[in-house]
């Protein structure tokens, strides 16, 4: 059985995207082939790391990727987890179809390291459950 593609979108390809990226392909990664990308580039948020080891899945190894670098390619399903990103990107080109759910971005969340971590606890489970309902 192929393999049917899916691509995650948000801002910078920090956090949302590389969270929901690592989560599908944990849960079903026999059934999809996974990426991610942003509207623009940045580097793959620590903390992101930090709370998905927490789980048991390692993304450390993941690197902020812009659009760009999927010109020409196909997905069966793009997903924009952000308004921005879906706001600059509302159709992506190479996708047979797109979607948003948006989540809040969990780099905005205010307060000590601890609270920090947690607003992005918060989203990873967020995340974690749309997945699980939506896949």
């Amino acid at each position: 059985m192929e393999k049917k593609r899916i691509l995650f979108i948000c801002t910078a390809n920090a956090a949302r995207s590389q969270m929901a990226e690592g989560l599908l392909r944990a849960k079903y990664g026999e059934r999809y082939e996974v990426f991610s990308a942003g509207t623009r580039q940045s580097k793959v948020s620590t903390r992101a790391i930090a709370v998905m080891q927490e789980i048991g899945i390692d993304i450390s190894h993941h690197r902020s990727k812009t659009l760009a670098e999927f010109e020409g390619a196909t997905f069966n399903l793009a997903i924009t987890l952000c308004d921005n990103a879906h706001a600059v990107c509302p159709i992506v080109a190479g996708a047979k179809k797109t979607i948003h759910k948006g989540f809040a971005d969990p780099h905005l969340t205010p307060g000590t390291e601890k609270e920090v971590l947690d607003g992005y606890r918060k989203v990873r489970d967020e995340i974690a459950a749309w997945i699980e309902i939506t896949f």
